[in-house]
């Protein structure tokens, strides 16, 4: 028999960030990203939260360090993410404000 998991859906990024990821570094303090793994990229979707009316998926391959400079940055604003398009002009992903483009391991899209 299969067990159907179902993928969590938070109200905003800081329920997110409380109910999912700080359990999890508690849990896990050598996790570096969410899905537990050093290296490789993931289209898994760890969790769903609502932002500026719009529903974002958190991918598994997102680094917890920068999932904690945004929860930070949210603490001092309700706006800490940029909205921006992605290349093709299909979909957009969130950065979080202030952040270098490069190398960002910040990995949120429109669901």
């Amino acid at each position: 028999m299969s067990s159907i998991n179902t993928i969590p859906e938070y109200k905003d990024f800081k329920e997110f960030y409380l109910k999912a990821v700080q359990p999890l570094i508690t849990k896990n303090p050598s996790y570096i990203r969410l899905d537990g793994k050093i290296k490789g990229s993931t289209r898994n979707v760890t969790a769903y939260f609502w932002y500026k009316e719009k529903k974002w998926k958190v991918n598994a391959d997102t680094y917890i360090n920068r999932l904690t400079i945004a929860f930070q940055e949210s603490e001092k604003s309700d706006e800490p993410f940029i909205i921006k398009d992605l290349r093709d002009g299909k979909s957009q992903y969130l950065a979080i404000k202030g952040q270098p483009v490069r190398d960002m391991k910040f990995y949120v899209y429109l669901a």
